[in-house]
């Protein structure tokens, strides 16, 4: 007879900060000031880092992760983990944003395509992508100001 063992998942998020305190995104440059507090400054301009803050119906930040850091011209997203930390988080909007260490703000056809990918996955959970924000440190590119969502 085999012992078969099953491994427990367990699906924790822990809330920290009140509703009365946390940050409300209301335009791109609003998320631009949370997103430049959370991007590594000593790398901002070497390495590329994707985070993704999550957001309420209310458009509160409820938390970020870093999604993942690459290297100077590419960081490899895994849209599974973007959705999954979404419903973990139960949030109903979330905000992509990754930095260009060269400078240039103009989104790659590697963004475009990611960018789509996450918005149907996310639309099949009725989770909004609300932006896409490249970030250099100096300033940033807006999707949804340029129409590209």
């Amino acid at each position: 007879m085999t012992n078969n063992i099953v491994s427990e998942v367990e699906i924790s998020y822990k809330n920290r900060v009140p509703y009365s305190q946390r940050q409300k995104i209301t335009t791109s440059h609003s998320a631009y000031e949370v997103l430049t507090q959370l991007f590594p400054a000593d790398t901002i301009d070497y390495r590329e880092t994707f985070i993704v803050l999550y957001l309420n119906r209310a458009s509160q930040v409820l938390g970020y992760s870093i999604v993942s850091q690459g290297g100077t011209a590419s960081t490899v997203v895994d849209t599974k983990m973007v959705i999954q930390t979404a419903l973990l988080a139960n949030a109903s909007c979330i905000l992509l944003a990754h930095n260009h260490p060269s400078g240039n703000l103009r989104p790659s056809q590697e963004d475009n395509r990611l960018t789509d990918r996450i918005r149907e996955a996310a639309k099949l959970f009725d989770i909004a992508v609300l932006d896409h924000i490249i970030i250099t440190n100096e300033s940033f590119y807006s999707f949804s100001d340029n129409g590209d969502i």
